[in-house]
């Protein structure tokens, strides 16, 4: 397949060469090499995305919520029915195994297309009568959105943050990680054939001074940022100078609460999807795995058993169920945490090598016998490494589960559904799970507490964080004034 993309940036419905911008060279994970090169964007090439967008969005908006939905399902489609070349395109992108890619990645990614392709045409406001006064509102697009990625799930979250924006009738400016910036020109590639007009949805490529010109230029309306909680508190800050609305999906340090009496097979699988998935490069991940004194000893057991089954190989092929890194830095950054883990006296039951083959390889790590205070139970790791804590009674672990600045995410695994409930109201996280960990369905709001984010993608939540009312007043009678 070919990896050399046409050109850098996708601007007006086109592709767009600037090589003046950094050279930036896309590397294969798996193996080290580099596939393709792109150019971060000049001062040129990010005037005309700005431009181009804010003179489509004016077109688009104009068109009915119907025709933009119409536009979104058709774009649905088509990815739908190339999602083998994308999902290929993902793993040379992230080296995420072809057998994750194919089914959590484009898939996502139709799924939000055609999700707020439906909901389009039902975006109304409301009359409310006041006697023979009434008041009408109508929701309107926030103008032009700047969407900046993080390089996990470069195809799913260019839809996830373009399906709503374009659905409310914005324009939309999408930042790809510049580790993973092929996919999300292939996104744009098949709205514009899908019918989207020229300048509806742009790429560009570029590292932060990229992210950073673009949210501080006043005619960007809406920023939505998913990455690390430094780098949101940089974009946040920055928006706020020009009063721009935002959406912040950041990182976390997510509980995984086992109780005794939960189903050890489905916990063990549960631990896997929170914390391997992805080779652990996941930001709602559950990496702070609680297990109640009764089923831990058995429990870390069985998770060790079962990532001997972990299979290591080409990604390609549809057997390999455990990819690497995506970079050299990020398998540097989780060696260190591995390394403190040990410095600071949690057994590290299996794992944790790197693989003595070319591309960024670890194998999975369990670190048992973990206290609350050690580094890897209280910063993101973003890699393969899961920590075993032992409680023994409700209180105490919900009290330790909420003692983080974070609040992404939070899932709990037991059969007294009463206490699942219990729990997680009491659990300070935005997306949680029961019985199960990591399901995003599009239907569902994604977000999370604290210093995880603000606002929410996904589902109806997401309109109102991509749109905004006016209000509309109407006197029937004479206006009485005091002179």
């Amino acid at each position: 397949m070919q990896t050399q993309p046409k050109a850098s940036h996708f601007i007006d419905g086109d592709y767009v060469e600037d090589t003046n911008g950094d050279r930036i060279e896309v590397v294969y994970p798996a193996t080290g090499e580099v596939i393709a090169t792109v150019h971060a964007a000049t001062p040129a090439v990010i005037e005309q995305a700005i431009t181009a967008a804010h003179k489509a969005q004016k077109v688009w908006a104009s068109m009915t919520g119907t025709e933009r939905g119409r536009v979104l399902r058709r774009a649905a489609d088509i990815m739908r029915l190339r999602n083998h070349d994308l999902s290929v395109l993902e793993t040379w992108d992230t080296g995420k195994p072809y057998q994750e890619t194919s089914v959590a990645d484009a898939t996502s990614g139709a799924d939000a297309l055609e999700y707020f392709g439906g909901l389009a045409g039902s975006l109304t406001g409301e009359h409310i009568q006041l006697g023979e006064n009434w008041v009408y509102t109508r929701r309107e697009p926030l103008g032009v959105c700047v969407g900046i990625g993080a390089w996990n799930y470069p195809t799913q979250i260019a839809c996830w943050k373009g399906a709503p924006a374009l659905a409310c009738g914005n324009a939309m400016i999408f930042k790809p990680s510049e580790n993973t910036p092929l996919c999300a020109l292939k996104v744009a590639e098949i709205l514009m054939e899908a019918g989207a007009p020229a300048g509806i949805y742009n790429v560009v490529q570029g590292m932060g001074a990229v992210g950073a010109a673009l949210v501080t230029d006043p005619r960007v309306d809406k920023v939505s940022l998913t990455g690390s909680v430094p780098t949101g508190r940089k974009v946040y800050a920055a928006a706020a100078e020009g009063i721009k609305h935002v959406t912040m999906e950041l990182g976390g340090k997510s509980p995984l609460v086992i109780f005794d009496d939960a189903d050890l097979e489905d916990a063990v699988g549960g631990a896997i999807m929170a914390n391997f998935y992805s080779s652990g490069q996941v930001c709602s991940n559950g990496t702070r795995v609680f297990v109640q004194k009764g089923i831990r000893k058995r429990f870390v057991a069985r998770l060790s058993e079962r990532l001997g089954n972990a299979v290591f190989g080409d990604p390609m092929d549809p057997a390999t169920s455990f990819g690497p890194l995506v970079s050299a830095r990020q398998l540097e950054i989780v060696m260190g945490y591995i390394a403190k883990g040990v410095e600071e006296g949690a057994t590290l039951v299996r794992g944790g090598e790197r693989l003595d083959q070319p591309g960024f390889w670890l194998t999975p790590a369990i670190f048992d016998n973990v206290t609350d205070d050690m580094t890897i139970a209280r910063e993101e790791i973003f890699g393969p490494v899961m920590s075993v804590l032992e409680f023994k009674d409700e209180d105490e672990v919900i009290a330790r589960a909420n003692d983080t600045e974070f609040g992404l995410s939070a899932g709990v695994f037991t059969n007294d559904l009463k206490r699942a409930h219990r729990v997680i109201a009491q659990l300070e996280a935005g997306t949680c799970y029961i019985n199960s960990y990591n399901d995003a369905p599009v239907e569902a709001p994604f977000g999370g507490m604290k210093n995880s984010g603000v606002g929410r993608e996904n589902s109806k939540a997401a309109i109102e964080h991509y749109s905004q009312l006016k209000t509309v007043f109407v006197r029937m009678g004479p206006v009485e004034a005091p002179f």
